[in-house]
């Protein structure tokens, strides 16, 4: 399996850094391949400018998509699979990945009217897995409905909403900078 891992952690020191690091050897160890996105590494435009913005909302899904957002939906189309390993930021994921989000699930690619009214995809990726880690406890984020309100965005709108076909979010939950447990 080739898994296509997006990684938006400005730091190269972070927790999420180390999450990449395992994360990958054992893909290594099981015997699958993998590419990562570093957003931050790559300087990923995270926001959508006015002509990305009337692209999306005219009548073409054919028309031209940035380069750099091609890139990514190339990498896509590459993949069997999807990880995002990033940590959570006042409830969703950081502005880097949100944005990519934005520009890379452009319509006509992601989600495009298939002619008999409903919503169609070219994405078929089979798998993806969200690893997230998160300064509040676990019970806090179910007791508040925040660990609801992330898997629901990421996974039902994010992911299975433009053809994943399974998703999965694994919460790193109390990790604080400095907190050995």
């Amino acid at each position: 399996m080739h898994v296509y891992i997006l990684l938006a952690h400005p730091s190269k020191k972070s927790f999420s850094r180390a999450v990449l690091d395992a994360f990958t050897q054992g893909l290594r160890d099981a015997g699958h391949t993998y590419e990562i996105g570093d957003l931050y590494e790559m300087g990923f435009k995270s926001e959508m400018d006015a002509d990305q913005y009337q692209r999306e909302v005219g009548p073409d899904p054919e028309a031209p998509v940035p380069e750099d957002v091609r890139a990514e939906q190339d990498k896509i189309n590459r993949a069997d699979a999807l990880a995002f390993i990033y940590p959570v930021w006042w409830s969703d994921c950081p502005a880097k990945l949100k944005g990519w989000f934005d520009r890379v699930l452009t319509y006509g690619y992601a989600y495009f009217p298939d002619g008999r009214g409903q919503r169609a995809t070219k994405i078929r990726i089979k798998k993806a897995v969200v690893i997230c880690s998160a300064g509040n406890s676990a019970p806090l984020l179910e007791e508040t409905g925040i660990a609801h309100s992330m898997r629901r965005i990421m996974l039902s709108d994010r992911l299975l909403g433009v053809g994943v076909k399974e998703a999965r979010m694994e919460v790193l939950a109390g990790m604080m900078p400095g907190d050995d447990t």
